[in-house]
């Protein structure tokens, strides 16, 4: 970021986040708070001077990623850990310990399993309000079940319920104990898209009727934007500090469909985005080491590897075929849990690819996209139908196929370079021991793990596994790269980084590749065309829309681009037809 920039965020950043002329008493206020842990030498900065004014009523998003200390951040304000110095202050007087008047709902459901629904909200209304009556103390825990629409299931168990279900019973629990602040440690990031966006509504509902003052932590510049009256980053530590706050003044309330063409949303969002792609490439140092070249030898999974075993390049004159990969009439049935009958999941997925394209599949959760994946790594048979592959069917797995999933299946006792080279001595045995370690070192490189190739996989960050995962399959050199979801347990910088990875080494491959995903603005980024999937049962595909976007692609160029949010609306439309349609 330029000298000028910077000088830009940090005037606004002081204006925004300063509370010495502030015409309110703020509700809740961060004088240079510090955090640190460890001693001596092992001692880590986590916060730093953090400073914030929050008025009561106001809903605030911080945008923080792994590492950035925003579990710390929250636990700090709820009084679970206490700062090393600077003061965390309520109504003016200082937070010492938790307490009732701030409901803490994180990412992982607290829930006690023995318990109902009812008696797991009731547990928090019996500890506070000790002096109301049973009667009141029962209707004030049905109000607050009932408020997350979990009504129905008051008597279930968190066994029988589905994770957004068990999500809205943290949020009950926190709301019935009628905090003044509440505070969401990113408490919908593992949920798929469709439940999150649910969720985010009913929080909002709520904000509204209740007058909560909310402080919520996510990694989703879109939810921040959606609910939030100000979002404001929190860079990355050690020694994070906030950014510049963003003030959010599209009104209320908020429709997804209107933003896509709301030009304050798409600046924002822009802004944000860009800001946020700053801080990461100013933290992340990425150590090339000695310059690899990649050895000219074809991995024994190509059809004719001996005759052309010395020959790397493709020859460019080279028309692609329109069918090196074919899904003709595939489906595939699974018996009900009774075992009495079947249900098709996918039925008549039809499609065909060139050789060297790029495709996304898009859909809610259980349309069967994770599934028609599966059937085209071999991994799970096909009922119906068949899949060509370079003029041959796929009845099994192979390493002709590089697969990531969303958590890398790696020997955790192994180092990155030993866990690649399992794949690269099957696939390339006649090559010398210099050639295939070279051929590591290279992939391994290119993801940005130039100095972690010793590293055991069980040390390493999910990123840093997610990347090797990323230099596995591509080492492989395979016909075709399949991708599940390979991003979705990341936080957004770490995500946005293996996606600018991923592109890089596909322009340099030109393998043929399909990504599985939910997230609307990767699909568009990767690929030539985005299949969208109509919901199951009985999935099949309902639109393919063509990204006619110039290559080789960024996040930032693609928010730039006039096209991008044309893209973007065609598909949240089709999302949004798929959500009412069962």
């Amino acid at each position: 970021m330029s000298a000028v920039n910077l000088k830009v965020v940090n005037t606004v950043n002081s204006g925004l986040l300063s509370s010495s002329n502030d015409p309110f008493q703020p509700l809740l206020e961060l004088k240079d708070v510090c955090k640190s842990y460890g001693e001596g030498k092992s001692k880590t900065s986590i916060l730093k001077n953090i400073n914030l004014s929050v008025r009561e009523g106001e809903f605030i998003a911080i945008v923080g990623f792994s590492g950035s200390g925003k579990t710390t951040l929250i636990s700090t304000i709820a009084g679970l850990i206490h700062a090393d110095s600077g003061e965390v202050l309520k109504q003016g007087k200082p937070i010492t310990a938790p307490g009732p008047d701030r409901g803490v709902v994180f990412q992982n459901y607290s829930l006690m399993p023995w318990l109902t629904v009812y008696e797991n909200v009731a547990l928090a209304v019996d500890e506070i309000f000790k002096d109301w009556s049973s009667n009141e103390r029962r209707a004030h825990t049905e109000k607050y079940v009932r408020m997350v629409n979990l009504g129905a299931a008051m008597h279930k168990k968190p066994a029988e319920l589905s994770g957004g279900m068990r999500q809205r019973v943290n949020v009950a629990r926190a709301l019935a104990a009628n905090p003044d602040i509440l505070l969401l440690d990113e408490p919908l990031s593992a949920l798929d898209a469709l439940t999150r966006g649910n969720l985010q509504d009913e929080i909002l509902s709520i904000w509204a009727q209740e007058k909560k003052t909310v402080i919520l932590i996510t990694n989703d510049v879109d939810e921040a934007i959606y609910m939030a009256d100000r979002v404001i980053p929190l860079n990355p530590g050690p020694d994070a500090t906030f950014g510049p706050a963003f003030n959010i003044t599209i009104e209320r309330p908020r429709d997804r469909t209107a933003l896509n063409h709301n030009t304050e949303f798409q600046r924002l969002r822009a802004e944000i985005t860009r800001y946020l792609m700053d801080i990461g490439s100013a933290k992340t140092q990425q150590s090339i080491g000695r310059a690899i070249v990649l050895p000219s030898v074809q991995p024994n999974t190509r059809n004719a590897w001996e005759i052309e075993k010395s020959v790397l390049n493709i020859v460019k004159t080279e028309v692609p075929s329109p069918r090196y990969l074919e899904f003709s009439q595939l489906s595939k049935v699974y018996p009900t849990s009774d075992g009495n009958s079947t249900v098709k999941v996918v039925d008549g997925f039809d499609l065909k690819m060139k050789k060297g394209e790029f495709i996304s599949i898009i859909g809610h959760s259980g349309c069967g996209k994770s599934t028609v994946l599966s059937m085209t790594a071999g991994l799970n048979s096909i009922s119906e139908g068949v899949i060509i592959l370079d003029n041959r069917e796929i009845d099994s797995a192979g390493p002709d196929r590089g697969v990531v999933f969303q958590a890398p299946s790696l020997f955790p006792w192994l180092t990155a370079f030993e866990n690649v080279t399992l794949g690269v001595d099957k696939v390339y045995p006649h090559a010398s021991k210099s050639e295939r370690d070279d051929i590591v070192e290279y992939y391994l490189t290119r993801v940005g793990l130039g100095d972690s190739l010793r590293k055991k996989a069980g040390d390493m960050s999910n990123g840093m596994r997610q990347r090797v995962g990323i230099a596995r399959a591509f080492a492989l050199s395979p016909k075709l790269l399949l991708l599940d979801e390979p991003f979705g347990m990341l936080d957004s910088l770490t995500r946005w980084e293996l996606q600018e990875v991923l592109m890089e080494v596909w322009d340099r491959t030109q393998v043929t590749a399909i990504i599985v995903t939910h997230d609307v603005d990767e699909a568009i980024l990767l690929a030539d065309r985005v299949v969208m999937m109509t919901n199951g049962p009985h999935a099949k595909i309902g639109k393919i829309e063509h990204i006619d976007l110039p290559r080789p692609r960024s996040r930032k160029a693609l928010l730039a681009h006039p096209d991008y949010y044309q893209y973007r609306e065609s598909i949240l439309n089709f999302l949004h037809e798929c959500d009412h349609t069962h």
